[in-house]
């Protein structure tokens, strides 16, 4: 039977893809090489390891949101699940290499999406956790079927610059802030009653009145 080995051997971030997206190079290794493999219907959970890196005090600011403050991570700080993907390793014997594509959100309602925006440098860590069904020869040529064990997974060290390079070529200058349709439409009330061009400058209007409200 099959034993499957995976590995992360890169990542790249596709340039002209319709949304963003990163393409993480897969590694596949039989370790006995012998069996010839049909095809892998191959399932991936992806957890970011929060817990393997170190972080500045800038980085710490940033991260208060979803680990509260620093005194406290000995408690808080955790790995958290990113996403889920998916690929069907096309037949091989021995070993390959497959593209595992992974779209990505700007969106700072989701958790991993904070996470990402608050590194300034280094390396973003990932553990890759892999799951699915082989589809392999016998020695009679007879098709064979078998799960993959649970315990095969992936370490990864996404360099932050990637994600980076990709969100601002995507979103050049900006930022996505979803809103509650109740706040968008006194937003909106608000910028049609004072003839404010853009929606920079309606919450510029507003960020004075803010600041002098916050307790120092």
């Amino acid at each position: 039977m099959p034993d499957l080995h995976f590995q992360i051997d890169g990542v790249v971030a596709p340039p002209f893809a319709a949304a963003p997206l990163l393409a993480f190079k897969l590694h596949v290794t039989d370790a006995d090489g012998a069996v010839p493999i049909h095809s892998v219907v191959l399932r991936c959970q992806i957890q970011i390891a929060a817990t393997r890196r170190r972080y500045n005090s800038q980085e710490q600011e940033r991260l208060l949101d979803l680990f509260g403050e620093p005194e406290r991570w000995s408690q808080t700080l955790r790995s958290m699940l990113w996403t889920h993907a998916s690929v069907v390793v096309p037949p091989f014997a021995g070993s390959t290499v497959v593209e595992l594509n992974v779209p990505c959100t700007f969106d700072f309602n989701v958790a991993a999406t904070k996470y990402f925006y608050a590194l300034e440098e280094g390396e973003l860590p990932l553990l890759f956790l892999f799951s699915g069904t082989i589809f392999y020869a016998a020695e009679d040529g007879a098709l064979q079927i078998a799960q993959i064990a649970w315990e095969k997974e992936a370490p990864f060290r996404l360099p932050v610059p990637i994600w980076q390079q990709m969100m601002d070529s995507y979103y050049p200058n900006n930022a996505w802030l979803p809103l509650r349709k109740d706040v968008f439409e006194r937003l909106y009330q608000y910028k049609r009653q004072r003839g404010l061009p853009t929606w920079e400058q309606v919450l510029e209007s507003l960020l004075p009145t803010v600041a002098q409200e916050v307790p120092t």
